[in-house]
């Protein structure tokens, strides 16, 4: 068989996998360790060990635990209603302020925790209530919660985007920086989106704000100020040269719990084991996937697949902006059946020689992929932030909540193009801060 056919047969393969229900590592090495022994024999699998180890072999990795953390801690306490509550009473004279409190407060507590699925848990399950206690309808409500959780990809500290350097050895600190400017953009258009919706729904959004004094606005600020805090400190440190990925996360984690316990007075043990257990599971869980991706990348070099799609690509004659929207195409699709993580460390290996030799910068795309990562969390069949949406509210289907976000879709489909036609919205930033570099 030749290599490109020998691709085929692992995609197809690992398709099959994924389609069993299989855990997405488990399925990476089954087929890994399939093709390695019928290409090269029992012979080969003297190197798995090694090859396994090496993908945890980083130190940059400790990083990972230490965000999801901090991300735990935020998201096991009355952080993410704060965050909300205070958005609510300083933007309650803006037209369709609850709304744009809802957006605010994911982009804030994306930023704390990092993680998709929480974020529209958190803010979900008050804002939504309150949304509809209001009277918004639930495509406004349900869509722009699950629109608005998918931002924990993208704005800094993001696990995805540690994944990414990881995988491609880029500057993590660069790619948190990249996607800050990115991140309040498509936050902007989700808000222009959500006024302009609720006023073709005919909703007189002035009067559905509460009411608030200034002693209530900063009487909120306290709880709400130290949390923020810690995202610029990591920022800081990080585009300063001042501390590693791997120390940022673990002071991080630290002034978090510790803000956690003391202002909300989480002294019960359950609480904060709960913090721990659930951080270790999902840490081990991306730990696999990052170790079995580096098996699956051996075993497509070892079988010179990598190399041929790479070869096969770079001999289209077509306009590397054509190129790149086949990319995005792809990504997309992916993005429909797999997680953000499994995306990146299997598509990584072959796409970033391509994307450096096609011209484009390594920090823009890891941008663009995350927005796409971003729309698969909405879309179906997988749409992980629909089924926590339902979740949360079960009386309003699946079906609405697809019908609600779906504009938001078309938001991110648009960013893409903005960030196409002006990259400097992604890279002026981190150039600025860091100086210009790879």
């Amino acid at each position: 068989m030749s290599p490109l056919e020998i691709g085929i047969a692992i995609f197809v393969a690992l398709l099959v996998l994924f389609a069993t229900g299989m855990p997405i590592a488990f399925a990476l090495g089954a087929v890994s360790v399939g093709v390695l022994l019928l290409t090269e024999g029992a012979g080969s699998l003297e190197t798995l060990g090694e090859t396994f180890f090496s993908g945890l072999n980083s130190f940059t990795l400790v990083s990972v635990p230490m965000f999801i953390l901090m991300g735990s801690a935020v998201a096991s306490s009355p952080a993410g209603k704060d965050l909300y509550e205070a958005l609510d009473r300083w933007l309650n004279r803006i037209p369709g302020g609850l709304v744009l409190s809802n957006l605010g407060a994911c982009s804030l507590f994306a930023a704390l925790s990092g993680s998709s699925p929480a974020t529209c848990a958190a803010i979900g399950k008050m804002g939504i209530p309150e949304m509809r206690k209001r009277g918004y309808p639930p495509t406004i409500a349900a869509g722009s919660i699950a629109a608005g959780g998918t931002l924990g990809i993208l704005i800094p500290p993001s696990i995805t985007m540690i994944v990414y350097g990881i995988a491609t050895e880029s500057s993590i600190g660069r790619l948190f920086v990249a996607g800050i400017l990115p991140g309040v953009m498509l936050t902007a258009l989700f808000m222009a989106w959500t006024i302009f919706s609720c006023w073709r729904s005919g909703l007189k959004l002035s009067d559905l704000a509460e009411r608030y004094t200034w002693r209530q606005k900063f009487a909120i600020l306290p709880r709400v100020l130290p949390f923020l805090a810690i995202i610029v400190g990591i920022l800081y440190v990080l585009y300063g040269g001042v501390a590693t990925p791997s120390e940022a996360a673990g002071v991080g984690a630290l002034f978090c719990l510790v803000l956690v316990v003391l202002v909300y007075r989480i002294f019960a043990s359950k609480p904060i084991i709960a913090m721990f257990r659930d951080t270790a599971r999902e840490s081990v869980m991306i730990m696999l996937i990052i170790a079995a991706s580096e098996l699956f990348a051996f075993t497509l070099s070892s079988t010179f697949v990598t190399q041929s799609i790479a070869e096969w690509i770079s001999t289209l004659d077509v306009n590397r902006w054509v190129l790149m929207a086949l990319i995005n195409v792809f990504l997309l699709i992916a993005g429909f059946f797999l997680p953000p993580v499994a995306v990146i460390l299997m598509t990584a290996p072959i796409l970033l020689p391509i994307i450096l030799q096609a011209g484009f910068d390594p920090y823009w795309f890891a941008v663009i992929l995350t927005i796409n990562m971003e729309i698969g969390l909405i879309t179906p069949p997988v749409g992980l932030n629909l089924y926590v949406i339902n979740g949360i509210a079960p009386d309003i289907s699946l079906q609405t909540i697809l019908r609600g976000s779906m504009p938001y879709v078309l938001c991110m489909v648009l960013a893409i193009v903005i960030l196409c036609v002006f990259p400097g919205i992604v890279t002026w930033l981190p150039n600025a801060m860091m100086g210009r570099g790879i």
